[in-house]
C-alpha cells in the first residue's frame, strides 16, 4: 500500500526485541523501531526528562519492562526477579528498601505479590521525588484466547491507593508516545491514521494527537459497543477487519 506502518502496543509484558521475534515466528518482517510497546515508552519517558543515571528503577511487571530500560542505560529490578519473595507479617520487624530508587515503573504484572506493592509502596512514599510511572491503565486484557484478564490498570490502581499518588501513564492514550513518534518519524499527524480495536486506548490515542482513526471489530470492541448510546469514543472509521482496508485499496 506504500505508507510506512508502525505497531503500537500497550502490552509490556514484551520488549521491543521480543516482539520482533514473535512477528518474525509469524512470517511477518518488522525492526524494532517499527515497534512501540509501553515498556519502551517508559525506558524513553525517563530518557528524555533526564532521570539521574546513579538512580535505580524498580518494576512491577514484566521481563519487557527490565529489558527496555537496561538498554536504555538505567539500573532496574524487580519484575520476574521478585516473583517468588513473600512477606510474613509475623516475623517481619522492619521492611527495608533501596532508596537510592528513583522510580518505579508499574505494567502487567500476572505474578505480582504482596512484596512487590509493599516495595514499590515505600520507594514512591519515601524516597524524596521518587517518580511513579504507569504503562498503561487497562482495566482488562485480552490474555487468553477466550477471555478478558485483569490489566494493567489493576496493578497501578493499587499502587495509586498504596501510595494516594497517580502516575505518569506512558502507554495509550496518553499523548507522551505519540510525540515521541511524530518526532522521530517527522511526520504530522494530518498524515496519520491510528488502526486498532479499543475505543479507549487505540482510538481515544488517535483522537488526542489529531489524527484520523479506524477501528477493527476482530478484537476487543464490538459493533454493539461501539453503537451504543452511551459510548463517546467515534472513531472516523470502522471496519470488521484489518484486511478489509486492503479491499477498500484495490489491491
Amino acid at each position: 500500500m506504500g505508507k510506512k506502518l508502525v505497531f503500537v502496543t500497550n502490552n509490556s509484558w514484551k520488549s521491543r526485541r521480543q516482539y520482533a521475534e514473535k512477528f518474525r515466528s509469524l512470517g511477518i518482517s518488522v525492526s524494532q523501531d517499527e515497534i512501540f510497546s509501553s515498556s519502551f515508552a517508559a525506558a524513553m519517558y525517563l530518557k528524555v526528562n533526564n532521570f539521574p543515571s546513579q538512580n535505580k528503577v524498580y518494576v512491577i511487571g514484566g521481563e519487557g519492562i527490565l529489558e527496555e530500560l537496561q538498554v536504555a542505560g538505567f539500573t532496574a529490578f524487580g519484575g520476574p526477579g521478585d516473583v517468588n519473595k513473600t512477606v510474613d507479617l509475623k516475623q517481619i520487624g522492619f521492611f527495608e528498601h533501596d532508596k537510592s530508587v528513583g522510580a518505579v515503573v508499574v505494567g502487567i504484572d500476572p505474578n505480582i505479590n504482596y512484596y512487590k506493592l509493599q516495595y514499590g509502596t515505600l520507594c514512591i512514599r519515601e524516597n524524596p521525588g521518587c517518580l511513579f510511572i504507569a504503562t498503561n491503565r487497562d482495566a482488562v486484557g485480552h490474555m487468553t484466547a477466550f477471555q478478558e484478564w485483569p490489566g494493567a490498570g489493576c496493578m497501578v490502581a493499587a499502587v495509586c491507593a498504596s501510595t494516594q499518588k497517580e502516575p505518569v501513564v506512558v502507554g495509550k492514550p496518553s499523548t507522551f508516545m505519540m510525540d515521541f513518534l511524530l518526532k522521530k518519524f517527522n511526520v504530522s499527524c494530518s498524515k496519520m491514521c491510528m488502526v486498532g480495536d479499543r475505543l479507549d486506548t487505540d482510538i481515544l490515542f488517535g483522537q488526542n494527537a489529531g489524527c484520523k482513526t479506524l477501528l477493527v471489530l476482530s478484537g476487543v470492541t464490538t459493533e454493539s459497543a461501539l453503537q451504543d448510546p452511551s459510548n463517546n469514543i467515534q472513531p472516523d472509521y470502522y471496519a470488521s477487519k484489518i484486511s478489509d482496508m486492503l479491499d477498500l485499496s484495490g489491491t
